[in-house]
């Protein structure tokens, strides 16, 4: 009997590719599904003959029950996550349907933790924040911290080429994330920290070297703290290339006013504009990512330094392949972690390892 799958918002940038590496490295029936029916055909091609469309609203409540009390696992891909409740979680729950989505927002992902009991509860295993940053990012920074005795500093740095190659709706995320100041976990104290500030100079691997990033709002700035104790700091930082883009990310932040940034409209109309911008810049800044964790900590009674980077080619592909490897271990009973966690604490680093290996994702990890 094969596994049902089901991908809210199935069709879009980042739900594609989820759906694509499942169909590529597992034999489940895939539902794919999305708000209309126009185009859905050209998705069920691409993907093949195990996957399906379903025209859904989460709004239809009662027919996204249906749909989840139907599937062996649900994974959610339908952002931007900070316009969401965690209804389609607690739906999960209530059918004991097993649960992953690529969320990428503190509100989210706060109000997903809120459910981690009733999970437990329920024998459900919920695995939040899996793409690519957050994602892939946490399990190397799991993978850096096992390293150490006390891990102590944890610096994340995100770096993505034009649009990501995953649609409007990571614009909308980016300038989502600069409507607040934000609290980060600096020297053991939960410090406020303004958005796109303090700007810093990162080695990448290549193609990318040298770029600038900034203070991003991200989930791993506290959820990274609760998994590892020891550690006294937590840095997320982000940047674009090309490098003009930052600069116009900075404006927004720190030159627009603030009551204009926190409208609805006024997010919808910087982030089309920036697609449309992206779309002609694509063609030679590419759609590419690298993501670097760094880690400090006490080893046998010395500090050192234990750095590990992954680059693709493809931001949107990426994603699709950190939240594909985990739904291929649910699906095959290879992880199992009742209750509500982020990656970094439900993914163990062998299996990790072992599923970006499957991918041809290159994981480069040294002591500096």
């Amino acid at each position: 009997m094969k596994h049902r799958v089901l991908i809210l918002g199935g069709r879009g940038r980042i739900g594609s590719h989820v759906a694509l590496d499942i169909a590529t490295h597992t034999r489940a029936q895939i539902t794919i599904t999305g708000r209309s029916p126009e185009t859905h055909s050209n998705s069920q091609l691409s993907l093949g003959e195990n996957v399906q469309f379903l025209v859904l609203d989460l709004a239809e409540v009662e027919k996204l029950r249906e749909a989840i009390a139907n599937s062996n696992l649900v994974i959610h891909c339908a952002g931007p996550f900070h316009y969401r409740d965690a209804n389609v979680l607690k739906i999960c729950i209530e059918q004991g349907v097993n649960y992953i989505d690529v969320s990428d927002h503190r509100s989210y992902t706060t109000k997903a933790l809120n459910y981690h009991q009733q999970a437990v509860a329920a024998g459900v295993t919920a695995i939040i924040n899996t793409g690519i940053f957050p994602g892939i990012s946490n399990s190397m920074v799991r993978q850096c911290a096992e390293e150490f005795d006390h891990p102590e500093k944890i610096h994340l740095s995100y770096l993505v080429c034009g649009s990501g190659g995953a649609g409007i709706t990571v614009m909308r995320t980016t300038f989502l994330g600069l409507q607040y100041p934000f609290e980060a976990w600096i020297d053991r104290k939960w410090q406020i920290i303004q958005p796109y500030s303090q700007r810093e100079v990162v080695d990448f691997p290549p193609p990318y070297r040298l770029h600038g990033v900034y203070w991003f709002d991200m989930p791993e700035t506290f959820t990274i703290p609760q998994a590892f104790p020891s550690v006294k700091t937590v840095v997320t930082k982000f940047g674009s290339i090309p490098d003009f883009y930052n600069h116009l990310t900075w404006t927004a932040a720190h030159i627009l006013p603030k009551w204009l940034m926190q409208r609805r409209y006024m997010i919808e109309f910087l982030a089309r504009v920036s697609h449309l911008m992206t779309d002609f810049t694509n063609n030679f800044s590419g759609i590419g990512v690298a993501v670097r964790s760094e880690v400090t900590g006490e080893k046998n009674g010395e500090i050192g330094v234990y750095r590990s980077t992954v680059v693709h080619e493809n931001t949107a592909v990426a994603s699709g392949c950190g939240a594909g490897s985990i739904a291929e271990l649910l699906l095959a009973g290879k992880l199992k972690k009742p209750g509500v966690s982020p990656v970094e604490a439900a993914l163990p680093t062998d299996l990790f390892m072992q599923g970006m290996a499957k991918r041809g994702i290159q994981i480069n990890s040294h002591w500096c």
